[in-house]
């Protein structure tokens, strides 16, 4: 797009300051984005970056094109249902990354007829690695969408979704995979200490061989499961791994957590959405 977006995000935690430092590095100037806040010291240093800042979240909404709800799901139905009249006279496109929270519960908190994307990021966007799954409600236009792809583009990549349900499985294989990762860390470095490595050296090598994956199957023109074939030599050490693998039902294990997530991830918007 030729023009940024004013931005506001109400709440400036983690997620909202992580995807505030992915603006900034591509180009938006921070006099455009909002950050309305009840912690004073996260005031204070996004106010030292040159953003506007305030307590009042209608003050926000009113100033921007853009609102990111980057609240807890927890209090997202009293913090939404207080941006009523501003989102009902200002009508700014609202982007929600609070997790379980769905389209019409969040309509319905804002008062009706809101424009409303749906965004699951993941943590590595704190480092712009990010991977989040975006779903729009009928009301969100052609260069709506493309400002939020553009705001989410800013710490990773950014996919639209068919359907509000594969956000649930969004969750399932991005929203939470990076605790997958962190935990075959954790079991290759225990078992490379186990077999002789001092707790440094195994921790360097897992590190460093799960960025090196990545980026190859990131940048390979094959999928993985070719790229894991060439590492895989007939009767060789990888092959006799991955055969421990398999033999120990690992496809079918990563399937039942990834649906087990999925489901978690359904029962939580049920229990969120009541009202």
């Amino acid at each position: 797009m030729s023009q940024h977006p004013v931005v506001a995000f109400i709440g400036a935690g983690n997620m909202a300051r992580a995807i505030i430092g992915g603006l900034l590095e591509n180009g938006f100037a921070p006099q455009n984005i909002w950050a309305a806040e009840p912690d004073a010291a996260r005031l204070d240093d996004l106010a030292a970056q040159g953003l506007n800042t305030t307590t009042d979240n209608n003050a926000a909404v009113a100033a921007a094109d853009l609102v990111v709800l980057a609240v807890k799901p927890q209090i997202m139905q009293a913090v939404a249902t207080d941006l009523a009249p501003a989102a009902s006279t200002h009508q700014p496109l609202f982007v929600s990354i609070a997790a379980g929270i769905g389209l019409d519960a969040l309509d319905r908190w804002l008062g009706g007829n809101a424009a409303i994307v749906r965004c699951m990021p993941n943590t590595p966007s704190l480092v712009q690695t990010g991977a989040s799954g975006l779903f729009a409600n009928n009301r969100v236009n052609a260069v709506q969408r493309e400002q939020a792809t553009q705001v989410l583009q800013a710490v990773g990549i950014a996919l639209w979704v068919q359907s509000e349900a594969e956000l649930d499985a969004v969750t399932a294989v991005s929203g939470s995979g990076p605790a997958y990762y962190f935990l075959m860390m954790e079991a290759m470095t225990a078992a490379g200490i186990k077999l002789g490595l001092s707790e440094a050296t195994a921790r360097e090598l897992t590190l460093q061989t799960a960025l090196g994956a990545a980026r190859m199957a990131s940048s390979s023109d094959v999928d993985a499961a070719e790229l894991r074939r060439r590492v895989t030599s007939p009767n060789g050490t990888t092959e006799r791994a991955i055969n421990s693998f398999q033999a120990g039902g690992f496809e079918a294990l990563v399937e039942t957590a990834l649906t087990a997530c999925r489901d978690r991830s359904v029962e939580l918007a049920v229990e969120l959405c009541k009202d």
